[in-house]
């Protein structure tokens, strides 16, 4: 077999998709096909193409990347992905594979659910409306198709026209799941000689002389810590579920075995070195857009389709993944040996854009570039293998305008302001391009929720000063660019959990233990990230070193945000400590919390109840055998589904801060977080 040079990326026509789709192919031209009898025993070829953590991304997400144009390096401003940029690029993938004979599978890495408004006025059942127009074969259960309640999960998977797939899971206590027949272990499907598909009933009924691909699904077996709302789900240990998996389906004859995860690349990779048969992985929850992105200043994140060796020392697994928010689609080729063990596996992601290109993020009509410079960024996009201009599926399309975006859009309420610049997230700082200091904007919601507390109508219920507020990065789901900005930018789709705010009292030990634990927790090589925490009137330093690390500077505000005079945390001092209900329990790793307050609690949970602040005190907070953090009131807790009861406190007090205090709509005017990498 010749060796095998990475494929273009597929572009906007049949023709091109063909052309480029073919390329990848050429290196297989001289394996005969096998005929009927002969193909058990051949090598099989496979391709899959995969998303994942497309998060309500209907709409195409303005963004920029760098081209080589006028003989200079450019900044180009355009629009990434959509749903209606996935499915023209499906639809392609799906032409060639018709046309060619190829064996072809699209599978979706998880969390479909939440991260726009679309998600909120919907939940969910416009994401099972859009995704059945895909065709998807599978996709794996994530940890956001917990974020509403088991009743709507289970509409969700009964209304979608695939499998979902988790093979650690155990539904048969809880009374929404429990019965759900599409909500599946495992999936089958047999290849005929022409690359035609079908399911496979179950493995008593396996085909003969076709090959038979089985996809099996793997959750977070933490989720009760990750998922708000688990209901009565048991999560089972994913190596020993996985390895269980694979010796089912192999013991019934089946050879060619893919994974499709929800736990993270890091997850992925112990996954393959520590449990034999997985021939690849398809991926998702870290978000990771795999490849080399350098060319386009998105950075390096690891290489596409990476191969790990086996426990057992002889096979290896190959892992992929694609990135976020509909940007991206990966497409990988594997070939499996005549005894279905992985012999190659190659392929890239490739980010999915517009075809008009602007000098600044507004993309205003008169900032696009001239004719000449459009031509050139347009033709430096065609030699990249990992970008491409992909038109917008005109039905989907017009089937979002008609029947859901003028809902969005009358939600978005009254207009705060107008930004003046981007204001940029990275969950830790380092990623998605952003220097040592990271996140502009999760220091800005932290301080905006401590000014929240600061208010006299909450000071009045809380009786509490507070300090400063702490962030994880993960509960910010969008950057603030650079334009207009509404309400429901922040509450619909910055901040959509509509969690309440939390007091808490911490010494400064148990402060600088927080931050300690948890940042060294996404320092971890491809680690979830989500947890990472930021300051609101705080701010710190954190020196990387082989081992730990530590916090070397912890400073509490003891003045205004113009004229900040900053004073170390005393170790054995008391702080009142603002966060979200959600990290305030010890969730996501925020350990630390839970046992500050596992024996007693002085926490105050505040919600609005006919547009006041309402307190709710904490008894403490309980861990049950299954690892739920349940907070405990020493009366009833906040009852977030009344009408007059408004739980979103976190999105509403950046809300009023911008309205009421912060009306330049700029990002803080010090830096809060300094990682000092080794």
């Amino acid at each position: 077999m010749k060796h095998l040079q990475p494929w273009g990326p597929i572009k906007t026509t049949a023709i091109t998709s063909l052309i480029l789709f073919s390329g990848l192919m050429t290196g297989c031209a001289d394996l005969a096909k096998p005929n009927q009898q002969q193909r058990a025993a051949a090598p099989f070829e496979l391709y899959i193409a995969h998303v994942n953590d497309t998060h309500s991304a209907f709409d195409p997400i303005r963004s920029a990347f760098t081209a080589q144009a006028d003989n200079t390096t450019l900044k180009v401003h355009t629009e990434f992905g959509g749903h209606p940029r996935l499915l023209s690029q499906i639809k392609q993938h799906r032409v060639v594979a018709a046309e060619q004979g190829y064996n072809l599978l699209f599978l979706h890495g998880g969390d479909a659910w939440q991260g726009t408004g679309y998600f909120i006025l919907n939940e969910g059942r416009m994401n099972a409306d859009i995704l059945n127009r895909f065709g998807l074969d599978a996709m794996a259960l994530g940890n956001h198709e917990f974020d509403l309640n088991n009743q709507l999960l289970n509409e969700f998977i009964g209304s979608v026209h695939f499998p979902v797939l988790a093979a650690n899971v155990d539904t048969s206590a809880d009374q929404h799941l429990r019965e759900q027949t599409n909500l599946r272990p495992y999936v089958l499907f047999a290849f005929d000689q022409q690359g035609n598909k079908t399911k496979v009933a179950s493995l008593n009924q396996l085909p003969k002389n076709q090959q038979v691909v089985a996809v099996f699904g793997v959750v977070l077996d933490d989720m009760p810590n990750i998922a708000p709302n688990t209901g009565d789900v048991r999560f089972l240990d994913m190596v020993t579920s996985a390895q269980h998996t694979v010796n089912t389906l192999e013991a019934a004859g089946v050879q060619n075995i893919v994974a499709v995860t929800h736990i993270g690349l890091g997850l992925d990779q112990r996954l393959a070195s520590e449990v034999n048969g997985i021939d690849i992985i398809v991926g998702g929850h870290s978000h990771t857009l795999l490849g080399d992105f350098t060319e386009l200043d998105w950075g390096n994140q690891g290489p596409y389709a990476e191969q790990i060796t086996n426990p057992n020392g002889s096979t290896r697994t190959c892992i992929v993944q694609a990135g976020e928010y509909a940007q991206a689609m990966g497409l990988v080729r594997v070939v499996f040996d005549t005894k279905g063990k992985l012999a190659e596996c190659s392929g890239t992601n490739t980010l999915l854009i517009d075809q008009q290109f602007y000098s600044q993020a507004t993309q205003l009509a008169s900032e696009r570039f001239s004719e000449p410079t459009q031509a050139q960024v347009a033709q430096f996009v065609r030699q990249q293998i990992n970008i491409a201009m992909v038109a917008e599926e005109p039905n989907l399309r017009q089937h979002i305008n008609k029947h859901y975006k003028p809902e969005l859009e009358a939600s978005f309420g009254e207009v705060i302001g107008f930004v003046p610049q981007n204001i940029m997230h990275a969950r830790r700082p380092g990623s998605n391009n952003s220097d040592k200091h990271g996140s502009q904007l999760a220091p800005l919601v932290a301080y905006a929720q401590y000014r929240w507390f600061m208010r006299p109508e909450v000071q009045q219920v809380t009786g509490r000063v507070p300090d400063f507020a702490l962030v994880g990065a993960g509960g910010i789901r969008t950057a603030i660019n650079q334009g207009e900005l509404r309400e429901g930018n922040i509450s619909l789709e910055m901040l959509p959990f509509a969690s309440h705010l939390a007091v808490v009292s911490l010494t400064g030990a148990q402060v600088k233990a927080l931050l300690e634990d948890t940042i060294r927790q996404t320092l971890v090589p491809n680690a979830h990230d989500g947890k990472f925490p930021y300051g609101g009137n705080l701010r710190y330093s954190f020196n990387e070193a082989v081992g730990l690390g530590e916090v070397t500077q912890l400073e509490v505000n003891r003045g205004s945000l113009y004229d900040p005079q900053w004073q170390p945390l005393q170790p054995e001092a008391t702080y009142n400590v603002v966060t979200s209900s959600y990290s305030a329990a010890g969730n996501d790793g925020w350990t630390n919390l839970y046992e500050a307050q596992q024996h007693g609690s002085d926490r105050l949970d505040v919600v609005l109840v006919n547009g006041k602040p309402q307190v709710y005190e904490v008894a403490k907070v309980r861990q049950t055998a299954d690892g739920k953090l349940h907070t405990l009131y020493k009366q009833q807790g906040p009852e977030c589904a009344k009408k007059e009861t408004d739980c979103a406190v976190d999105a509403q007090s950046v809300i009023r801060f911008l309205q009421e205090e912060h009306q330049s709509l700029l990002a803080l005017p010090y830096p809060v977080v300094t990682l000092n990498r080794l």
